[in-house]
């Protein structure tokens, strides 16, 4: 909403080039409470007017000697870029109403002037103008907001992949159907995983062997699309040694709550598992 103290402060520009009715219009306004009013009798200073004041309001006479309104009212197009001319148009001649609105005017009062008309019209159409100012202000702050956050979103997105890499050996994602799109990491190196893999198999490319159990496990969270947190599962290589890998993970879903796919992190602890749980050998 717009207050009675708002459309009071709103700028007002006269322009006539008879000074009487600048006179008349001004002591009108002035008496109504309006404060910021400028005037001029020169039709071609509008244009250096409105670029350097922004009004809020022009009220123009149409017809002026060395430029008339329709004239004005192009030249202000190029100042008002957004396509909107806070222009209310004065006129005695009833045909030229129409001709107005169609170059871009948004109301009219004619000539000779009912005081009453002119105050509602000038009132409601600043309340409008300020609306208008209003909600392109927001839709400015509203973008800027959007920018910073989606901003901010990528910062985070780069601290988490950061924090990931040091904090484990590989980050992964994988798509709806459980293929990887995106590795990063010594993933095909430590477990033979390619971009077509699966996250675990029953038997690999290289011969090692999952621990059934623990694979059904996982693949279950998968399928259930449930997060999981440094789930532990093992593997046995062709030597007979096993190997212990950590994963976490979380689905991902769009804006509509679409499931897109996992994230997360890997990482071999098989140092520390062994060292934790496995006895040292007997002397």
């Amino acid at each position: 909403m717009v207050s009675t103290q708002e459309i009071h402060n709103a700028s007002i520009l006269i322009v006539d080039d008879q000074e009487a009715n600048v006179q008349l219009l001004e002591q009108m306004l002035r008496e109504d409470g309006y404060r910021l009013l400028s005037s001029t009798t020169d039709p071609r200073e509008v244009w250096a007017l409105h670029h350097r004041n922004h009004y809020d309001l022009i009220l123009l006479d149409l017809l002026m000697p060395g430029m008339d309104g329709f004239q004005v009212m192009e030249a202000l197009k190029e100042t008002e870029t957004d396509g909107y001319l806070p222009v209310l148009v004065i006129t005695a001649q009833p045909g030229h109403k129409l001709r107005a609105l169609a170059a871009g005017a948004k109301d009219f009062v004619a000539k000779p002037f009912d005081l009453v008309e002119v105050k509602t019209r000038i009132h409601n159409m600043l309340e409008v103008r300020l609306l208008y100012s209003k909600l392109e202000n927001y839709n400015k702050v509203l973008e800027q907001t959007v920018q910073e956050r989606t901003a901010e979103l990528q910062r985070s997105e780069t601290r988490f992949r950061r924090l990931t890499e040091l904090s484990s050996d590989w980050y992964w994602e994988q798509d709806e159907n459980g293929h990887f799109t995106k590795i990063s990491g010594p993933v095909q190196e430590m477990l033979g995983i390619g971009v077509d893999g699966a996250l675990v198999k029953p038997r690999d490319d290289h011969g090692m062997h999952w621990d059934e159990a623990e694979r059904k496990i996982l693949e279950a969270n998968l399928a259930a699309r449930r997060p999981f947190l440094d789930f532990v599962y093992t593997r046995t290589n062709p030597d007979g040694s096993r190997q212990y890998l950590m994963v976490s993970g979380e689905p991902m879903f769009d804006a509509s709550g679409r499931f897109t796919g996992y994230r997360g992190i890997g990482k071999d602890v098989t140092e520390s598992m062994l060292h934790n749980y496995e006895l040292p050998p007997k002397h």
